[in-house]
């Protein structure tokens, strides 16, 4: 994640005030709550950007042996944002040996594996993978100078329901079924003269 310019400034301007508290002015409480809010959709659009790259794996995953080099490359698209390798990724991978690019992912995933068994063995939980849709955290009304006493409080807002696919719209196909399988062309039926 990236911070311009503007919001290096409120960032440091906000942790100066919880190091040495002093009465924040009304436009500082503001800044410090769009940083906030744009932080928390920051956080949000990780967690649908993995969920995505996970998916799409799966996918590709299931349509191999015929999907091996755009499987590679989303595996390693997901390992660089975080993805632990899992046991049918290692299994795939395996299946795929001969490539040497997948026997060099192979590797790396095989050392990701054994690293997290470990981790998770000595008891500490090093990669947790965020959840689809971040929990909203409180907001930044505690501030010393804030508007904490004047704010309402919150009221609780109802939970989206799901959107239901309307009728028109179609699944994303699977790659096996935008590009199926080759037949093998049929010879014409031989000719019997009579004569």
């Amino acid at each position: 994640m990236a911070f311009g310019a503007d919001e290096l400034r409120v960032l440091r301007r906000a942790l100066a005030v919880a190091l040495h508290p002093v009465p924040l002015a009304d436009d500082d409480v503001r800044e410090c709550l769009r940083l906030a809010d744009s932080v928390d959709e920051a956080v949000r659009e990780a967690g649908r950007l993995r969920a995505f790259l996970v998916a799409d794996l799966a996918r590709y995953r299931d349509a191999l042996p015929g999907t091996a080099t755009s499987y590679l490359e989303r595996l390693q698209d997901a390992l660089a944002a975080g993805y632990d390798p899992r046991p049918d990724d290692l299994a795939a991978l395996r299946a795929l040996r001969g490539n040497p690019a997948a026997a060099a992912v192979l590797r790396r995933c095989q050392g990701l594996a054994e690293q997290s068994v470990r981790d998770r063995l000595a008891g500490r939980v090093v990669h947790v993978p965020a959840p689809a849709q971040a929990p909203r955290r409180a907001r930044l009304l505690a501030l010393p100078g804030g508007r904490a006493a004047d704010a309402p409080k919150p009221k609780p807002q109802p939970q989206p329901q799901p959107k239901q696919p309307s009728p028109d719209e179609r699944p994303v196909p699977k790659p096996s079924e935008v590009f199926p399988p080759r037949r093998k062309p049929v010879p014409p039926p031989e000719q019997w003269a009579v004569g």
